[in-house]
């Protein structure tokens, strides 16, 4: 089987319209998603797919818009499913602070045995830099990339060949010479602030003095509700919209 990726949403943290940015790896019969934020569940519910058929999550950062749905998704598990547990990919950064710094408020439950976050996700702590084989036929590796100083954030690359950016500040060394140079990534997909200055995102201007032949490998992502007055000024970019189906054949 081919391998495809659905966005369940392709907004900003503050996007209204168009959801936070999530995605949904289908692959050999599994269905994986990347970041879970506090809109994905009705995006799931959106394309009728129910909790209990999501085989694993692939955390980038703790941002509630890339994790805000893991307390929906772990107590749907929990209470409509039999207590299954689906698996949760990332690295040690960022399984040392996800329960403490965000889920454990409203998750930590000792009364009926509800401790960490291994009591309601299988976890599966991957190392950096090291490509780890979900399942048949997929491969995920987890980059460092720069979002916010001193957080851990990273981005993916998925069998290798295809670059989520998920959030990150413009690098334009690392689009040229790693993804495209040494890697040859067929498709990009990353994250676009679509004005002001680029903080914390890579912004359109900063995209556009990539050169054209990267340009066109790149689906962006991660853009606020006025999207709809960009179309057209993105050079050789495109904009991936809301639960739309990329599939890349094997």
């Amino acid at each position: 089987m081919s391998l495809q990726i659905q966005m369940l949403g392709t907004g900003s943290a503050f996007a209204k319209t168009f959801y936070n940015t999530s995605a949904l790896i289908r692959s050999n019969g599994m269905n994986i998603l990347i970041d879970c934020g506090l809109t994905t569940p009705k995006s799931l519910y959106d394309i009728h797919m129910k909790p209990d058929q999501i085989d694993g999550i692939v955390i980038s950062h703790i941002h509630a818009d890339h994790v805000g749905g893991l307390e929906e998704i772990a107590f749907r598990l929990l209470y409509e499913s039999n207590q299954k547990k689906t698996k949760l990919f990332l690295t040690k950064a960022i399984a040392d602070i996800l329960w403490e710094n965000t889920l454990r408020g409203g998750m930590y439950n000792p009364e009926e045995g509800y401790y960490s976050l291994e009591d309601y996700f299988d976890v599966n702590v991957m190392e950096e830099r090291e490509p780890f084989e979900i399942g048949p036929g997929l491969s995920v590796e987890f980059i460092p990339t720069l979002h916010i100083p001193r957080k851990p954030n990273y981005s993916l690359f998925i069998n290798d060949r295809i670059f989520y950016s998920a959030d990150i500040r413009f690098n334009k060394d690392l689009l040229i010479h790693e993804v495209v140079d040494k890697r040859n990534c067929h498709t990009i997909f990353h994250d676009c602030q679509l004005s002001g200055q680029g903080f914390i995102h890579a912004t359109l201007g900063e995209l556009l003095t990539l050169p054209e032949h990267i340009q066109q490998r790149m689906y962006l992502m991660h853009y606020a509700d006025n999207m709809g007055e960009f179309i057209g000024k993105t050079g050789s970019m495109k904009f991936v919209h809301q639960h739309q189906v990329i599939e890349f054949p094997e």
